[in-house]
């Protein structure tokens, strides 16, 4: 056997064995694992879609066309990786039968897709079109398989962000979510809240990792998205902890600990630097004193209980808010975030 049948078969076999390692990473591995075709399918339909958009000002009719980058760009990967195990098929077959490439082409597209159209006869050749046939019904099972996963995971994240704009608005605000439990006479049942959001934090480093195109799926109502609904959140307990005159609540700390630490997951699938131990003031934060103070000033106005030093409670804040501040701009980025409040510039261009 010469060189080039030799190449052929280890090219064949390894791009093969690539593209079913993928599609185990993608759709089977319950943890973040970085993959070069799903990196690379999801990176250049967002080239299209910022394509199509790089002239749109008006964020509901980007936000409109968006929402469909997440599911094209999850069907998109079936058929690459159905034209790589094509490639990979028709290398062996044209090596092992000493076929035209038309003709090993033909029977790699035949056995993949289980039509019969045409074979081989040799006994080597024939154990390829079963394994061909096995690994192409596979990966159309699992993908299907995939979806109820991601979409009841999506339901379960967009079920909370739903239930924040009864308590902070829309757009979501840290200062008012504080607000309307005020009015309520509510601040000191903010513990369970944190309670609760510790979890759905946890839930969501959890799919967001192992699901990663849930990242990119948009929230119904084009105001909603996760990343804003996490920001809210942090803030308000970071600013409980920092500036409301009320008992120490454990529950609040733990929140935001589960929050950044979820965060910081979710930018280590998609790269994302920052520093895994920062500290104000030598590590800054977006939020302004101006912007904090301004926020302090309308809870006064309502009633609500303050620390009685500001400068305090703003470096309390901030103490807080380093752990997470530098995602946020990054994930807004990422995902084209709608606008809300301390969340950063969104830099859409």
């Amino acid at each position: 056997m010469n060189f080039i049948p030799v190449a052929g078969l280890i090219i064949g076999t390894a791009l093969i064995c690539f593209t079913l390692l993928s599609a185990v990473r993608a759709l089977v591995l319950p943890r973040s694992a970085p993959d070069l075709i799903f990196s690379e399918v999801f990176r250049g339909i967002r080239r299209i879609f910022d394509l199509l958009l790089s002239h749109s000002e008006d964020y509901t009719k980007r936000d409109q066309v968006m929402a469909y980058f997440a599911p094209i760009s999850l069907i998109m990967l079936l058929p690459v990786w159905m034209t790589l195990l094509t490639l990979g098929y028709t290398m062996l077959f044209a090596t092992l039968d000493s076929v035209s490439v038309y003709q090993a082409f033909r029977i790699s597209v035949s056995s993949l897709l289980t039509l019969g159209y045409a074979y081989s006869e040799s006994f080597v050749s024939t154990a390829l079109e079963f394994s061909a046939a096995t690994f192409g019904l596979m990966l159309i099972a699992l993908l299907i398989a995939y979806l109820p996963s991601m979409y009841s995971a999506f339901s379960r994240r967009e079920a909370a962000v739903k239930l924040l704009e009864v308590r902070a608005g829309n757009p979501p605000s840290a200062e008012e979510m504080i607000a309307r439990y005020h009015r309520i006479h509510g601040l000191e049942q903010l513990g369970d809240e944190w309670a609760a959001w510790e979890i759905w934090f946890t839930e969501l480093e959890e799919s967001h990792t192992s699901l990663s195109a849930l990242v990119f799926f948009r929230s119904p109502q084009p105001g909603h998205y996760w990343v804003t609904t996490a920001t809210t959140i942090l803030d308000a307990a970071a600013l409980t902890l920092a500036a409301i005159n009320i008992s120490f609540d454990a529950r609040a700390a733990l929140c935001i600990r589960a929050g950044y630490l979820a965060l910081r997951g979710i930018g280590i699938s998609f790269r994302i630097p920052f520093s895994p131990d920062p500290h104000y003031p030598d590590d800054s934060i977006s939020v302004t004193w101006e912007e904090f103070n301004s926020a302090l000033d309308k809870l006064e106005r309502i009633g609500v209980p303050l620390m009685d030093d500001r400068q305090q409670a703003y470096v309390d804040f901030a103490g807080w808010r380093v752990n997470y501040d530098h995602l946020i701009p990054e994930l807004v980025k990422l995902t084209m975030a709608p606008a809300a409040p301390w969340t950063g510039e969104r830099p859409y261009r």
